[in-house]
């Protein structure tokens, strides 16, 4: 299926370009979240009206993650949780745990922002966590997680 990008999509291309996808991931995903639209040439005609608009807007997207980065720029999260006597968690620390903390601390996060490649958090410790802002803006924030 090709489709034509109406925002910049890590790992797949930039806005404005022609791409093929698989049907389904264009179908159920990239059109439905306004992120693509099919590549008809009355598409392409709409796309190149409202080029201007679509990169203001992704300028001004790119601007506001870019602020938010430097609210986040060499902090440090504490979290306190239950854990054992060997430093294991009753239970472990995730993405929804961390975004929440870093929202009510610093700056509004989301969920679906905060990278944790390896999974959960299960130890006390000092752990360093991705967040990305934008596809273009990560940033890490340090996370200390502490025993109640």
């Amino acid at each position: 299926m090709e489709i034509i990008l109406l925002e910049k999509i890590s790992n797949l291309g930039a806005m404005g370009e022609k791409v093929n996808v698989k049907p389904g991931y264009g179908r159920n995903y990239l059109i439905p979240q306004g992120k693509a639209a099919p590549a008809t040439a009355e598409n392409v005609a709409e796309y190149e009206a409202r080029r201007a608009d679509l990169e203001k807007a992704a300028a001004e997207t790119l601007a506001a993650a870019e602020t938010r980065r430097d609210a986040l720029l060499d902090k440090v999260i504490t979290i306190a949780s239950k854990a054992g006597d060997e430093g294991k968690l009753f239970g472990s620390i995730g993405t929804a745990d961390i975004a929440s903390v870093i929202s009510e601390q610093l700056v509004a996060v989301e969920r679906n922002e905060v990278r944790l490649p390896d999974g959960a958090f299960r130890t006390i410790g000092e752990h360093d966590v991705q967040i990305q802002l934008h596809t273009d803006v990560n940033v890490v924030v340090k996370l200390i997680i502490e025993a109640e």
